[in-house]
């Protein structure tokens, strides 16, 4: 039975040269989960969006939304906020009261739920998200999995018939986004929820979903099965990046390829990969850091209250000029704080700080940039171009626009320069953040959670730009949750833990030897009748296979 619909959607943002949504049919089932992918910026927040009234963009609309038949405009505010539940991207933008308890009920007493109905109610939830322990405690003592998980209980309480996801791990741990997936495959296959889910991250959700609908520059481009989607897409320049690593390697390696036998999970690739015969060329070896200390701390603790427990204790690291450091580890370990620390944001209560070799008090202009997770705190002016030339003053640049133009046109944002930076997508606004960051040549860039909210083609051309400017010297920190990208592109990993820093290696061994914070890839190919290999690319290089019942062979 449909359950959802847009027939002959358009819209139009206020002032817009260019319609956001194009002539959009979609019926989606009840029962359906349907991922909702495309580049940055083709419009799936705002198709998301828009099926939710009390949050839909201001803009001019042609054609019609429904839910079970009646057009979205004539239902009722209670029917759209019990009916049709929505979980952000960012857990802190979703959560409206101090305590875990009083959150849960929020929706229902706003809703007029009887006490009585209110206490069945969360105490049936709680069970079954494994809640108790959390109830009495403060919203914002939580981690960012936790906040996630009562948002989403939140809106379950509710019971809505579907529920809309934007994406929901963005800013969780690999081990956090992985238990929020499967809880909404529960919810799917149990309770029979309909599940619309905007997300980059496709690799748990093709195993999961029945559907994939794929957006580009506001029109519909695939609407189908995922397997038939990875398929349409296996040849395709560029949106091939936008399947799933297990699905990739297949593609690369395997010449006939049967649409059945695309593996979507690491089960199914292991399976394929235990059918090919395997000859791979020794692995290079790896160069030692050769290059002297740019930034050292020596035990660092910190502390945002006094009484409270310490964030960093007792922290070690040390970066070297040249390289591209990524600090992984769980939500609310302390990786931002360190971050913070490093730009001098704020200050340790112990502990040393040490800029080639002289202790820092104070950052000269031009030496640090950092950009935060929330990009939005960037910018101050009405558009990026004003935003631009801003900096451009405040730091006394010479050949400001030269720089500027060089920096838009290389992350392709030259057409929405004079857009004000709140209407820009969560990908085009982190683009726009780091443009703004990168003006001033730092000596040293910090950088937060910096792929959140982008494409992958977004993605790579934001690793191969900032790579092209670590070999020109610039040295880059980066505090991440996207495991795959920190292994296509960092030189060195270090993983947080407790407030300290429990070990530091290359990137490869760092993967290598992680059983949880690793690759895809490297999960397919650890323990396997193949030599391991942590990325896509490392497989490309070291790998000739040939399938045990074939005599084709591919490179």
């Amino acid at each position: 039975m449909e359950i959802l619909s847009a027939n002959g959607l358009s819209f139009t943002y206020p002032e817009a040269e260019t319609a956001a949504l194009t002539d959009i049919n979609i019926k989606i089932e009840q029962g359906d989960f349907v991922v909702l992918c495309g580049p940055s910026g083709s419009g799936k927040s705002t198709l998301l969006r828009l099926f939710k009234p009390e949050i839909a963009p201001h803009g001019e609309i042609e054609g019609t939304l429904a839910f079970r038949g009646t057009e979205i405009g004539e239902l009722n505010l209670i029917t759209t906020a019990k009916e049709l539940g929505m979980v952000f991207q960012d857990p802190e933008n979703q959560i409206a009261m101090d305590n875990v308890m009083e959150e849960l009920i929020f929706g229902m007493e706003n809703l007029g739920f009887s006490t009585e109905q209110m206490r069945k109610k969360v105490a049936e939830m709680v069970n079954f998200f494994g809640l108790n322990h959390l109830l009495e405690k403060k919203t914002d003592e939580l981690s960012g999995g936790q906040k996630q998980l009562i948002n989403l209980a939140s809106v379950l309480l509710l019971e809505p018939a579907v529920l809309l996801l934007d994406e929901p791990t963005a800013q969780l741990d690999p081990i956090a986004a992985k238990e929020f997936i499967h809880m909404l495959q529960r919810l799917n296959d149990e309770f029979g929820i309909t599940i619309v889910i905007v997300e980059h991250r496709l690799e748990e959700l093709f195993t999961i979903a029945n559907r994939v609908i794929m957006l580009e520059n506001g029109e519909l481009l695939h609407d189908t099965s995922p397997r038939k989607f990875v398929q349409e897409l296996a040849d395709h320049k560029t949106m091939k990046s936008f399947l799933p690593s297990t699905a990739l390697l297949y593609l690369n390696f395997q010449q006939e390829r049967l649409p059945e036998s695309i593996p979507l999970n690491v089960k199914e690739a292991r399976q394929w990969l235990n059918d090919q015969e395997l000859k791979a060329a020794a692995p290079p070896q790896m160069k030692e850091q050769s290059n002297q200390p740019i930034l050292e701390l020596k035990g660092v603790d910190f502390q945002y209250e006094r009484h409270s427990s310490p964030v960093l204790y007792n922290l070690d690291l040390t970066i070297y000029e040249g390289e591209w450091l990524a600090v992984v580890g769980a939500n609310g370990t302390g990786k931002s704080t360190l971050l913070k620390v490093l730009g001098n944001i704020v200050k340790a209560q112990h502990g040393s700080m040490r800029y080639r070799g002289k202790k820092v008090r104070k950052w000269e202009v031009q030496k640090v940039s950092y950009l935060p997770q929330n990009p939005k705190l960037f910018f101050i002016q009405d558009t990026i171009k004003q935003e631009y030339e801003y900096l451009g003053e405040q730091y006394g640049l010479k050949n400001a626009d030269g720089r500027i133009q060089e920096l838009v046109e290389k992350f392709n944002m030259g057409h929405l320069q004079d857009r004000h930076p709140y209407d820009l997508s969560g990908g085009e606004i982190q683009k726009a953040a780091l443009i703004g960051a990168l003006l001033i040549e730092p000596t040293i860039l910090l950088i937060d959670e910096p792929t959140k909210g982008l494409d992958p083609q977004s993605k790579k051309a934001f690793g191969d730009l900032l790579s092209s400017l670590v070999e020109d010297g610039l040295t880059v920190v980066m505090v991440t949750h996207d495991i795959e990208f920190a292994a296509s592109y960092a030189t060195r990993c270090s993983m947080l833990f407790q407030g300290e820093i429990t070990v530091t290696e290359t990137t490869k061994n760092f993967f290598h030897e992680n059983t949880y914070y690793t690759t895809v890839i490297n999960r397919v190919t650890r323990n396997s009748n193949v030599h391991p290999v942590v990325t896509l690319e490392e497989a490309k290089r070291l790998w000739h296979v040939q399938s045990r019942y074939s005599s084709e062979q591919r490179y």
